[in-house]
């Protein structure tokens, strides 16, 4: 590495004709015990590495940090297993070239984890934020880039400790044909962050009750790193290009960086500094730069692929339904035209606003004389149009089909929480069992 311009060469690298994109899908999930603990990576009940554990006796590739270390991640045919920092079990999907395709790769995963989730007594739970467990119930996974976080983030924001900990995600990852259409599926996804947060909130709980908003996943994120989070100003003026992001990333301070399958911790030093300076004899290298996009948190995050990163995870319905919205917006050349005749005139400043009112109000958060209700009925309808052009028809169905559970909530001005909210009984253990009820993941009949 010997300049910023080689920093840009990944993404240049990472461009596909158009004819051969493909999506990849990430669902996180929580998981508790019958007493509603919370599942940590192992103990005597077991945990989520004997989860781990059972699938690679199954056919999954094991994956370690260093020869000898904690079993952490699992791989197989293109899709990989892995753990947050608070053990919530994450699905990243293969690429795939569909919404009924990442569908069915949900439930086949659901369906693979049952067996062994019964027998320890494990619910996963469809939430963007842990609904019953305090901070101090957790212990983290032994992930060498998780110890530096746990150190580093608590001294940047106040909610870090629950990022890690307590919020989990649904996500979705797109390519891009060229520099031109990379920048411009950024900008539409970080404009749409907010609305996305809205039509995917899905954390009303904290500590077993309602919080009194729509999305606590939401409020965390808006109090982690401002450094590495929230919107990537550089990429919202005319004409901004890779290098704008590129900019916006070497300015990032660092976690660490790995030689010889050791961690060495550089926290604070941006990546810009690393390049020019080095560290402590250490020179800077792609992989280092690889590692370090990786600790980014924008809504949008431009890797090898573009990955939209605002929703609280779902149930088995809605989770697929962030990848079909996206799809029908991205993937489809009108559906792009009009997303971005949508937001081309949004401003990071009105996006920051009402960014902040979304964990509270959801699709009533304000927006331009009226509510995100309206904006997210025209994202809607634009990715509906997009997906039926795309015209990808499994069992007599096209993509559609898998965007419908939104469209309704939409429809009726909801988010996944106010289903959530509705008619909850009274009482802290009845709650409780309603809230598991209503948010658990069907294994078997997945």
């Amino acid at each position: 590495m010997t300049s910023a311009s080689d920093l840009l060469e990944p993404f240049v690298a990472a461009e596909k004709p158009k004819s051969a994109f493909l999506c990849g899908a990430e669902a996180e999930k929580p998981g508790v015990f019958d007493d509603l603990s919370t599942v940590p990576y192992d103990g005597p009940r077991g945990g989520v590495a004997s989860i781990l554990h059972d699938l690679a006796s199954k056919g999954w590739h094991e994956e370690r940090e260093y020869e000898g270390g904690p079993l952490l991640a699992l791989t197989k045919d293109g899709a990989s297993i892995t753990l947050e920092p608070g053990s919530q079990l994450e699905l990243s999907g293969a690429p795939l070239p569909s919404a009924h395709a990442i569908a069915h790769e949900l439930r086949a995963h659901l369906a693979d984890i049952a067996p062994v989730s019964e027998k320890l007594g494990i619910t996963w739970l469809g939430l963007g934020f842990q609904p019953f467990a305090k901070r101090a119930d957790y212990t983290f996974v032994p992930k060498l880039r998780y110890g530096v976080m746990r150190e580093y983030l608590p001294k940047r924001g106040g909610h870090a400790l629950d990022m890690m900990l307590r919020t989990s995600t649904v996500q979705a990852n797109y390519d891009y044909a060229s520099e031109e259409d990379a920048m411009r599926k950024l900008r539409v996804g970080l404009a749409l962050a907010p609305v996305t947060a809205a039509m995917f909130a899905n954390s009303p709980f904290y500590e077993g009750a309602p919080f009194g908003g729509k999305s606590f996943r939401a409020k965390v994120w808006l109090d982690v790193d401002p450094d590495r989070s929230g919107l990537v100003p550089n990429v919202w003026k005319e004409g901004a290009g890779y290098r704008d992001y590129v900019e916006w990333a070497l300015d990032v301070p660092m976690f660490m960086f790995k030689r010889d399958g050791k961690r060495i911790e550089n926290t604070g030093q941006t990546f810009r500094s690393f390049m020019t300076d080095g560290f402590e004899g250490h020179k800077a290298t792609m992989g280092d730069y690889t590692t370090h996009l990786n600790t980014l948190f924008p809504e949008v995050r431009l890797k090898r692929t573009l990955e939209i990163r605002s929703a609280d995870a779902q149930s088995e319905l809605m989770s697929p339904a962030l990848a079909a919205l996206y799809i029908g917006l991205y993937y489809d050349e009108t559906a792009l035209a009009a997303a971005w005749d949508l937001v081309r005139d949004h401003t990071l400043e009105e996006a920051t606003r009402v960014r902040a009112d979304v964990w509270r109000l959801g699709l009533d958060a304000p927006f331009r004389g009226g509510t995100l209700r309206r904006l997210a009925e025209d994202v809607v309808a634009i990715a509906k149009g997009g997906l039926s052009r795309r015209a990808v028809v499994v069992g007599g169905v096209d993509e559609t089909a898998v965007l419908r559970p939104l469209e309704e909530l939409v429809s009726r001005g909801e988010s996944p929480a106010d289903v959530l909210l509705a008619g909850l009984p009274e009482g802290d253990e009845a709650r409780r069992r309603e809230i598991v009820r209503r948010t658990a993941f069907s294994l078997r009949g997945a």
